[in-house]
């Protein structure tokens, strides 16, 4: 079974260390390279890890920050990346119910035809 990897996003720090503490500065130097994003945009790219990512603003931010992708984004194992597989189950099987199932009500006094 091939390995699951999952990624650290640095680029909060990578622009602290750059003297970047305004998610907003980043606005008017992506705009030179071509990359139009609004401030909230800017601001989830930097506090989120993003999940999808064009190559052209990862290019720009490289550019910008001047660093490598292996600053900005460090690959990892995920987590339960070792854990057995799972089989699956039918629907209602949920593990650790038991006996513990509702039973059928019956309602009583009324006549039937």
């Amino acid at each position: 079974m091939a390995a699951k990897l999952d990624y650290h996003w640095h680029l909060r720090k990578v622009m602290a260390d750059r003297g970047f503490f305004s998610t907003t500065d980043l606005i008017p130097l992506l705009d030179e390279r071509g990359v139009s994003l609004s401030s909230s945009q800017v601001y989830r790219l930097v506090v989120e890890r993003p999940e999808r990512l064009s190559l052209k603003i990862l290019m720009a931010l490289l550019d910008i920050l001047d660093c490598t992708m292996d600053e900005l984004i460090e690959p990892i194992a995920a987590a339960g990346a070792g854990t057995t597989t799972r089989t699956k189950k039918a629907v209602g099987a949920e593990a650790g119910v038991g006996e513990l199932r509702p039973k059928r009500a019956r309602i009583r006094g009324l006549e039937r035809p």
